[in-house]
């Protein structure tokens, strides 16, 4: 099984430390006092404040905000969380079905294949909702670029591929897939004190564009809106990646606009770190689609395709 770059990265340094601390953080954020924090976590206030000080080392930077009461995470520190609690969520979610695998050793397990910015936020919520109208089932999540999703898929190493597509770029009547929810791409910034964006196209200035890059397929679907809004001459790249967390987070920074998932930035929005920006119209529309690979489908994934099928076309999921 392989994961998201980012979860590789935090598993990698989480053996050097205590990956707890991350629901400390948690209790902090939720409280903003180290006292009542400390005796939700069962400590002493000295030894709570002596591991969220181990944290901020460990991270290399400020995660909390002392110099005022209630305390406050820094933008770092909201950061961190982020990061910590949902590759927590996977570790716990990978456990959780490593245990289900092995008490039921005859159950296949499906895998599936998404990109990264559709495994962090989407993939679960729509997966509990298959469950939920399907039926349990045993699976595991490969996240990685779209490309070596496909190729997986073609080779038989997942079952099925959840990617992005627009209603120009796949039929719903294509029969590799089916069409499971919707998202949309919209374009965000970092809001000022008062709660404006700080990029908002209204100067004379190119805008700073944190932008994906050439093979990435999601700037193929970009492509349309940014040439019929004539967008281009507006926009100034300032930095490029493949995967939409690091375009959030650089945008979290106040580096420039981005045009991101909306089912990866809701918590974002409504957290105030990040507002919407630009014209409403240069939002994009994407479909979020299941494929397979159907000669090597298998009583299990025919069963679940077949389900799927049946459903109305907006899928398990509202938008968003």
């Amino acid at each position: 099984m392989s994961c998201s770059n980012d979860i590789m990265h935090f598993l990698h340094y989480a053996k050097r430390m205590d990956v707890s601390l991350f629901r400390d953080l948690e209790r902090l954020h939720q409280t903003g006092n180290f006292s009542r924090a400390a005796t939700l976590s069962n400590l002493s206030q000295p030894a709570f404040s002596r591991r969220i000080k181990s944290l901020e080392n460990w991270a290399g930077a400020l995660l909390v905000d002392r110099s005022r009461q209630p305390v406050r995470l820094t933008e770092a520190g909201h950061q961190m969380l982020d990061a910590g609690l949902q590759a927590l969520s996977r570790i716990e979610l990978e456990r959780s079905q490593i245990l289900a695998s092995q008490a039921l050793p005859d159950r296949y397990v499906v895998t599936f294949g998404a990109q990264h910015s559709i495994g962090w936020r989407f993939y679960p919520r729509w997966l509990q909702a298959l469950e939920d109208a399907y039926g349990p089932i045993l699976s595991r999540l490969r996240a990685d670029d779209l490309p070596n999703c496909l190729q997986d898929l073609q080779n038989g190493q997942v079952d099925f591929v959840v990617a992005y597509g627009s209603q120009s770029s796949a039929s719903t009547d294509d029969p590799a897939s089916i069409l499971i929810g919707k998202d949309r791409l919209i374009p965000v910034s970092k809001p000022t004190p008062e709660g404006a964006a700080v990029f908002d196209f209204k100067t004379p200035e190119l805008t700073p564009f944190l932008r994906f890059g050439d093979t990435a397929p999601i700037t193929a679907l970009m492509e349309p809106t940014l040439i019929g809004f004539d967008l281009k001459r507006r926009l100034r790249t300032v930095y490029e990646n493949s995967m939409a967390g690091a375009l959030r987070m650089r945008a979290r920074a106040g580096d420039g606009v981005a045009w991101l998932p909306e089912t990866l930035i809701a918590p974002d929005i409504d957290a105030g770190l990040l507002v919407p920006t630009g014209a409403e119209a240069w939002q994009v529309a994407l479909d979020i689609r299941l494929y397979r690979n159907e000669p090597r489908s298998n009583h299990t994934t025919r069963a679940i395709w077949n389900f799927l099928e049946r459903l109305p076309s907006d899928g398990l999921l509202p938008h968003g």
